[in-house]
């Protein structure tokens, strides 16, 4: 396929079949590549278009902007523990002092002191307070965190991330997100 333009900033937003984003954070994006290729093979039905087009000798088609999948696929209750997902059930900010720079994870009880890498024992931590508490339990060093840790439902991180929008959404997503959000009155 020929393209005249640059098509990168255009990913298609991933429905599933019931017309849910597969996911939230990181939203469910495929490149337009991908989209086209799960339209060829019949997996995906095109929801909404960009106005940009693919060309090869034999055809021409509109990028897709949003598509939802043909069958559903049942989303996992609870979410990868990464440290993405530690901060964001956190809202990005230090559980020990607020900050929201130089964020790294603390492990509430320590390592040494057999402490696990869990999400009910590892909480988002600047740097500076990591330091400060270094080995210490939290009595020790005088340091609780703001909440408890704990094992956060999908759920739970849609709720949080809707304080952290993506840097990029398309128009035609707008009916797909946040279809969930209380309506003001």
């Amino acid at each position: 396929m020929t393209i005249a333009f640059s098509p990168g900033g255009m990913p298609a937003l991933v429905l599933n079949a019931d017309y849910r984003p597969l996911s939230y954070y990181p939203l469910s994006l495929w490149s337009w590549q991908d989209a086209i290729k799960a339209v060829f093979l019949d997996r995906v039905n095109i929801v909404a278009e960009y106005d940009q087009t693919v060309s090869s000798p034999s055809f021409t088609m509109r990028i897709p902007s949003v598509v939802s999948l043909k069958t559903y696929v049942k989303p996992s209750l609870y979410p990868a523990f990464t440290r993405f997902n530690v901060f964001l059930r956190d809202h990005f900010e230090c559980q020990y002092c607020g900050a929201k720079h130089d964020l790294t994870f603390d492990h509430v009880i320590p390592r040494h002191m057999g402490g696990q890498t869990t999400w009910e024992n590892v909480v988002a931590s600047c740097a500076p307070c990591n330091l400060r508490k270094g080995g210490l339990l939290p009595e020790q060093a005088g340091m609780f965190p703001r909440q408890k840790p704990f094992r956060p439902t999908v759920y739970d991180l849609h709720n949080a991330g809707r304080h952290f929008p993506p840097n990029y959404l398309h128009e035609s997503w707008l009916d797909y997100l946040y279809w969930d959000v209380e309506l003001e009155p």
